[in-house]
């Protein structure tokens, strides 16, 4: 929820003393993203990002994410590794929190991504698949259709405050949707996040990726459905078919889809869009004290979910059926 934890010099300073980095020449708190406090670090050996783990991240979950990063970096894709401390531990404590280094990335965001961009991030998701096909460690997904449900109940009596009738849609979507799921898709490590913000790129190419910390165990297909809602639709919220086709295509290129992923995906795009609209829907309501950002409006993925809910063929996405 974009929650600001405060850090002291002293605290910092003995933190930072159990690792072979130098001593801290600045720090400066980063105002973006919804679940952890991070900062910009930059000490005598360089750049690094520190984050404070904050309440709605399980703790239980931390080893997943750190060794995810570490196996994805070992088969090649570019992504934040965390920094061990001498006693070759990768998470620690720092102002009441568990935290952790991680190493700096350079490129920058894209804030009007082109369908060149999509084609390279479908390219880098597929490759965050097929490389993590080989990693030992499971993660059920928290935000799957099952906590779609607890979302409603959390926000369902005051959605009609952001907009007359959503309580009613959002009931009649839910149960939609948890009639018609799929669950006999592939099923591997998916990123779940992979939003614009989460993307760098440098000298026009794709650099890197980070914010691992909504990965979990889901269906292929589903994560290539977040990223069509996060990628493929304009400021005005209308699709634009040639991102979709870009990134679709950039996708297969090393993974194609099944024909049960193709048939599916539609209703995947239409699910991922109710996901991001109900958490949006939650934290809009439940702004807490101190937040460094405002919570993003969770009427654009109601109106993205209304077009989803018109289509009914892959071929909609710009692809062949």
């Amino acid at each position: 929820m974009a929650v600001y934890t405060e850090v002291s010099d002293d605290e910092l300073a003995t933190f930072i003393a159990n690792y072979d980095i130098g001593e801290v020449l600045s720090l400066k708190g980063i105002a973006e993203g919804v679940e952890n406090t991070n900062f910009l670090l930059h000490t005598e050996k360089g750049f690094y990002i520190l984050t404070l783990y904050e309440k709605r991240v399980k703790q239980e979950d931390l080893p997943f994410f750190i060794g995810l990063m570490e196996h994805l970096a070992l088969n090649g894709l570019t992504c934040p590794q965390p920094v061990r401390n001498r006693k070759g531990e990768a998470l620690g404590h720092l102002a009441g929190r568990t935290a952790a280094l991680v190493t700096f990335l350079d490129g920058m965001s894209v804030r009007k991504p082109e369908a060149r961009h999509c084609a390279m991030v479908g390219e880098a998701l597929a490759r965050v698949h097929l490389s993590s096909a080989h990693f030992d460690m499971k993660r059920p997904n928290a935000l799957s259709v099952e906590g779609w449900a607890q979302l409603v109940d959390h926000a369902l009596l005051r959605a009609h405050e952001v907009m007359a009738g959503l309580d009613e849609e959002i009931k009649t979507e839910l149960a939609f949707l948890r009639a018609h799921w799929p669950h006999d898709l592939p099923v591997g490590i998916i990123h779940a996040d992979l939003f614009p913000d989460n993307v760098f790129f440098l000298g026009g190419h794709l650099s890197g990726l980070i914010d691992f910390y909504f990965a979990c165990t889901d269906a292929l297909s589903y994560d290539l459905a977040i990223c069509l809602n996060a990628w493929c639709f304009e400021a005005d919220h209308s699709f634009n078919i040639t991102k979709g086709t870009a990134l679709i295509e950039g996708y297969q290129r090393l993974r194609p889809l099944s024909v049960a992923e193709r048939d599916a995906f539609p209703l995947l795009a239409r699910g991922a869009a109710f996901r991001f609209m109900m958490t949006r829907l939650v934290d809009w309501l439940n702004q807490p004290v101190g937040a460094l950002v405002r919570p993003k409006n969770p009427l654009e993925y109601y109106k993205k979910l209304r077009f989803h809910q018109r289509v009914t063929s892959i071929a909609a996405y710009g692809v062949i059926a």
